[in-house]
C-alpha cells in the first residue's frame, strides 16, 4: 500500500474543497481551489488515483507553501512484469 501527499503550492486560502474524507478521486480531478495571495484562483490535482485517507484543510483555512492538504492511499499495484 502506497500514501501520496497533496502539498500546497503556495500561500493562500482554500476557497473548495471538492472531495470528502474516503472519498474515491481519479487522476487529474480537481481536490482544492485555493484563492493566493494575489487573488488568482488555484486549481490543486493529483497525478495518482486511489482513495482519500484524510483531509488536513477545510475551506477557510490559510495555507503555506509546502503544507499538506490531504493524503491519499494509492492503489498503485506493483508488479515484475513489462
Amino acid at each position: 500500500m502506497y500514501f501520496g501527499v497533496v502539498l500546497s503550492p503556495c500561500y493562500g486560502k482554500v476557497e473548495k474543497v471538492s472531495v470528502k474524507d474516503e472519498a474515491r478521486i481519479y487522476e487529474w480531478e480537481t481536490l482544492f481551489m485555493i484563492k493566493t495571495e494575489t487573488g488568482n484562483l488555484e486549481t490543486i490535482q493529483t497525478s495518482v488515483s486511489g482513495e482519500i485517507e484524510s483531509l488536513e484543510v477545510q475551506e477557510g483555512d490559510e495555507v503555506i507553501p509546502g503544507m499538506v492538504l490531504a493524503f491519499i492511499k494509492e492503489d498503485l499495484f506493483v508488479t515484475g512484469s513489462d
